[in-house]
């Protein structure tokens, strides 16, 4: 019976040494596994923390590309100035010096008093207000001034979305000439070939223009110069003895013609003149015979 007892009584213990132990081993299973899962959290809140920390500074870096403007800019100065060819030559420096060229220059002279001339540059758009505020400095007066400018912006990426298709379609119709076998089907996929090109060329041609004409502002000068004329005078026209002589001979020279006139005109008409004389001659003695007999 006593052995039955310590059997019953050893066992008892040894059961209860194993739950024990068991549940140690499960507090620490479980104590080991809540860790893990605070350092997997702990990870997680760091790893989305950085990721959002990336995703900020990907947002801070993508910029958005905005079309910039392109404007056309365009002035018309008239100016008075002093010295006509001095003005002329200081604007040609002025031009090459701001890296423009000259356009188009002409000249033109009314008499002695009066010259006028025109002149177009063409001066990149950074320096368009420093070479007019320049250009107005060598004039004696503004006469007057016009600025105007023209934003072809939307024209501009209009026409770059549409070369764009274009090259798209360009590139299709390549690779359908490359795979077609028909005759018809080359002669069709051609000619549209040769429309679509002839159209990127246009609108090619178009952007350069407009590239250039933004690049570079036009500006038209016209100048005005009013001198005052003196007239120079002669060492001629100084000499009084000289044009006393002369003035002594003209007057001479127009007595002798006047002497000349009246002997040819006597003795160029002389019988007219003797008749003319003998009939007044025959008249007055008429006139005077008969005073004397109405006396008598």
């Amino acid at each position: 019976m006593w052995k039955q007892r310590n059997f019953i009584i050893m066992s008892i213990l040894i059961f209860v040494l194993v739950l024990t132990g068991c549940s140690s081993t499960k507090n620490e299973e479980s104590k080991v596994a809540m860790d893990s899962a605070k350092s997997e959290s702990s990870g997680k809140i760091a790893l989305n923390s950085k990721e959002l920390d990336n995703t900020k500074n990907d947002s801070d870096s993508v910029k958005i590309d905005l079309p910039t403007k392109k404007v056309i800019y365009q002035a018309q100065l008239h100016l008075r100035v002093k010295r006509f060819d001095r003005t002329i030559s200081n604007l040609e420096e002025k031009a090459q010096s701001y890296g423009g060229y000259i356009a188009e220059s002409t000249v033109a002279r009314e008499g002695k008093e009066q010259i006028t001339g025109s002149m177009t540059i063409r001066i990149p758009q950074k320096n368009f207000q420093s070479f007019l505020h320049d250009a107005e400095g060598q004039s004696a007066e503004v006469l007057s001034r016009n600025i105007t400018g023209q934003d072809v912006t939307e024209e501009f990426v209009d026409l770059e979305s549409r070369l764009k298709s274009k090259r798209t379609v360009e590139e299709r119709l390549l690779s359908f000439m490359k795979n077609a076998t028909k005759t018809e089907d080359l002669l069709k996929i051609s000619a549209d070939l040769a429309a679509v090109q002839e159209e990127i060329e246009t609108i090619e041609g178009r952007m350069k223009f407009l590239e250039n004409q933004t690049d570079f502002s036009t500006i038209t000068i016209t100048l005005y110069e009013n001198k005052v004329v003196v007239p120079n005078l002669d060492d001629d026209q100084l000499n009084t003895w000289d044009k006393t002589k002369k003035q002594f001979m003209k007057s001479t020279n127009l007595l002798l013609v006047g002497m000349s006139d009246i002997v040819v005109f006597i003795f160029g008409n002389l019988p007219i003149l003797a008749i003319l004389i003998f009939i007044a001659v025959w008249v007055i003695l008429y006139y005077k015979k008969k005073k004397r007999k109405q006396h008598e």
